[in-house]
């Protein structure tokens, strides 16, 4: 069975918790270095411009908290203010994840959020590249 996205996140985030507490350097650039790679693969552009950032302090392996903001426009087409969002991430044993999203349900964006969040979590995660040691 392959691996989600979003369980990949959780495990980095887990490791990179641990690695911080144990003050294992090493360990915790790879895994934030592990964090930024998965945070390419969500939701950025169409409305959500600035990408989405993650809350390193306040997410742990059983609760991610991603944030971003989102873009608006007018019935002209015109850019006309961004509305702020967190978006919380639990696990859900009824549908793999559950979703709890803050700030302004401006135009009923949450309804996008939602669709794009919950996509682009539960896809599954591409494969890892394994690199090999080898002397030339």
């Amino acid at each position: 069975m392959k691996e989600t996205v979003v369980s990949r996140l959780a495990r980095a985030v887990d490791a990179h918790l641990r690695s911080v507490a144990h003050g294992n350097t090493e360990w915790t650039l790879k895994h934030e270095e592990e964090i930024e790679r998965l945070m390419d693969l969500l939701p950025s552009g169409s409305g959500w411009d600035n990408g989405t950032k993650i809350d390193l302090d306040r997410s742990t392996g059983e609760r991610i908290i991603l944030y971003g903001g989102y873009h608006h426009m007018n019935e002209s087409g015109m850019y006309d203010g961004w509305t702020e969002h967190e978006i919380w991430v639990r696990a859900s044993l009824v549908s793999g994840i559950d979703l709890k999203i803050t700030g302004r349900d401006r135009h009923e964006i949450k309804d996008y959020l939602y669709e794009m969040f919950q996509y682009a979590l539960t896809r599954d995660a591409p494969e890892r590249k394994v690199v090999a040691d080898v002397a030339p």
